[in-house]
């Protein structure tokens, strides 16, 4: 069992940075695929960033440039480093976990299994 906690969500004005940090817990931390997604209101969920055992990464067009994935093994956090937030970036943003990934799959929600609770960003402009 892995359990993810979200945390470093916040307001921000456009043009402004911001990382969000998912903790991690349970063993075998290091070989999970792991991913961000965001949700938001009247929108589907979207994968925008993954990283797998090997911290090779896949981004979303719409934030590839301006946001950067990255784990901490030892300390089993994921991180994502959000840079240039644009107000087209509000949403609530989910890391999710899987024992087995490949990039092709980094965006498919369905084929996680597990998942945080969630942390807001607004961006205003």
């Amino acid at each position: 069992q892995v359990q993810l906690v979200e945390s470093g969500g916040g307001s921000v004005q456009a043009g402004g940075s911001l990382r969000l940090s998912c903790a991690a817990s349970g063993d075998r931390y290091g070989t999970y695929f792991m991913a961000w997604f965001r949700q938001a209101p009247g929108k589907e969920r979207e994968g925008i960033a993954g990283i797998d055992s090997d911290r090779n990464t896949r981004y979303a067009d719409s934030v590839k440039g301006r946001f950067t994935i990255s784990k901490d093994n030892a300390k089993k956090v994921l991180y994502l480093q959000m840079d240039s937030l644009k107000p087209e970036d509000t949403a609530m943003y989910y890391c999710a976990a899987k024992s087995y990934g490949t990039m092709f799959h980094a965006f498919s929600g369905p084929t996680y299994d597990y998942w945080g609770q969630g942390t807001q960003v607004t961006v205003s402009s």
